[in-house]
């Protein structure tokens, strides 16, 4: 379903990227630890902003911090003013920490209307926004319903999916009404089902860019089988700018679930693609701890390859003869093979090395 294109970023030293319209789908996390004094501490703004560099590396386009009070507020803004990812502010009840916030190169700002309060102060939100150029996402979920919607939802009398996409379209004719269209809007429950409808409806009547995600997923496997259920379904039917996999886990986990959603999907293509076995009783070298050790660094590569790790010799090169580069072993040694066809063997102890030496002639 096309969508109108909305703009986040691009102040600054930060990368611009388009959300919905013909661009690509993009990929967000969020930060899962306080930022508060980040300002005014050098030292741990800086390995912050490696570590959000790491997550671009991985795949991430966007990043979300919680800001609770104005000391948050501030460290965002320092930390905006040194990555070049895109980073938005989550916002709820003070529209003033939204204010602060855009006073730097924050690149959007987090909002539900219904917990901002008056008019007067969702306004104040809107034209700061405008004068920075700054895109604005409408967040509902369904712990925050109206109390009209709630009540008959308790009632029996609406349905929650509907009730998610009527609270999405009451809050959207507010920017609409202040002729503001660079806004993204999410709607999010912890029920797959009840996610895709809501998304569903919205989708039918309106041209605004979804974020798609389902609140709350749980710990990494379920949270990744709802996510991917969910993302599937809608990506299929054309719905869905932009994704965030929520899961009781880190955000790198969070992005690297995303980005194989995508790819499964077809809507992300190229990098790099890794296939291991699941092990058993035949294993002669040790998959789990291989890729454990090696995925992050891997994905992140400039590189459109497939990387296989399997557990035995005897079935490496054969099952994962399509692979550009692989790793398998047995009895203390380890082969690469390129293609299925074996090109170095060495003792276990040198494989990592091995690896990264044969892996850079790719």
């Amino acid at each position: 379903m096309t969508t109108r294109k909305v703009y986040i970023g691009g102040d600054g030293k930060t990368k611009r990227i388009a959300i919905g319209g013909d661009a690509p789908v993009t990929i967000q996390t969020m930060w899962k630890e306080s930022i508060a004094g980040l300002d005014s501490d050098a030292e741990r703004r800086t390995e912050l902003v490696r570590k959000i560099n790491s997550l671009q590396m991985l795949g991430c386009d966007i990043l979300r911090f919680a800001v609770p009070d104005t000391d948050s507020a501030r460290a965002l803004d320092a930390i905006a003013a040194e990555t070049t990812m895109p980073l938005v502010a989550d916002i709820h009840f003070d529209y003033r920490l939204a204010l602060e916030c855009l006073k730097g190169p924050v690149a959007a700002i987090r909002i539900n209307p219904g917990n901002i309060g008056k008019r007067e102060y969702v306004e104040a939100v809107v034209n700061a926004c405008r004068a920075k150029g700054a895109a604005i996402r409408i967040g509902v979920n369904t712990g925050s319903l109206p109390k009209d919607l709630e009540a008959q939802v308790e009632a029996g009398t609406l349905g929650r999916a509907d009730a998610l996409a009527e609270t999405a379209a009451r809050e959207a004719a507010v920017f609409d009404e202040l002729a503001f269209d660079q806004v993204v809007v999410s709607m999010k429950a912890s029920s797959v089902r009840e996610t895709i409808d809501a998304n569903e409806k919205f989708a039918s009547k309106y041209d605004i860019p979804l974020h798609i995600g389902v609140t709350e997923a749980g710990p990494l496997i379920t949270g990744i089988v709802k996510s991917t259920l969910a993302f599937s379904t809608l990506l299929n039917e054309g719905i869905g700018a932009t994704i965030r996999v929520s899961l009781s886990s880190t955000p790198e986990n969070e992005v690297i679930a995303g980005r194989e959603i995508l790819y499964e999907c077809g809507k992300r293509s190229g990098g790099v693609r890794i296939v291991s076995c699941p092990r058993c009783g035949r294993q002669g070298f040790d998959v789990h701890a291989f890729v454990n050790r090696w995925q992050n660094e891997l994905l992140a590569l400039n590189k459109d390859i497939t990387v296989a790790v399997m557990g035995c010799v005897v079935n490496g090169p054969g099952e994962g003869k399509h692979a550009d580069i692989g790793i398998a072993g047995a009895g203390g040694k380890a082969i690469i093979f390129k293609k299925g066809k074996i090109v170095r063997t060495i003792d276990e102890k040198d494989a990592d090395k091995v690896f990264r030496e044969e892996l850079g002639t790719l």
